[in-house]
């Protein structure tokens, strides 16, 4: 009997190692369907730069809008202008997350409407402020959309 009882054990440690493989597999890849990808961002005017990446949220997440992080970076240093990151949500006014001369600052902002579950649609641009005599310099507007 003890030569078949280490036999039962042995298939009994194979079962159970086959499991965990299989479990962790299950849940490894679960984890990876889930996840969102995140995709690139470049907006980029003569002087400013929004340079990093962006995803839609969740709607079970809240808030659930766009996910934007990355470096807001003056690019012409010298110039003594100061960069902005300009945003609208559907149906509010143009807001704007102001840059530092000389510098980078980082931005990890969701943009969403607090009145609804999904936001559907967010519009970027990133600006130069030229001063009150010279229009600002801004990149061509970006609209993010959701389906």
């Amino acid at each position: 009997m003890t030569g078949r009882h280490a036999t039962q054990q042995r298939l009994s440690m194979r079962k159970l190692a086959a499991a965990v493989v299989t479990a962790g597999l299950f849940f490894g890849g679960m984890g990876a369907a889930m996840a969102a990808p995140e995709n690139k961002l470049v907006l980029r005017t003569p002087g400013a730069a929004l340079i990093g990446t962006y995803q839609w949220q969740s709607t079970s997440k809240a808030p659930s809008g766009l996910h934007v992080k990355g470096a807001l970076r003056d690019e012409a240093p010298r110039d003594g202008h100061n960069s902005y990151l300009r945003y609208k949500v559907e149906g509010y006014s143009w807001r704007q997350i102001t840059g530092v001369q000389r510098k980078s600052i980082k931005v990890d902002k969701v943009f969403y409407d607090g009145a609804v579950l999904k936001t559907k649609e967010v519009r970027l641009q990133v600006c130069l402020d030229r001063g009150s005599f010279r229009p600002d310099s801004c990149s061509t507007e970006r609209l993010f959309a959701r389906r």
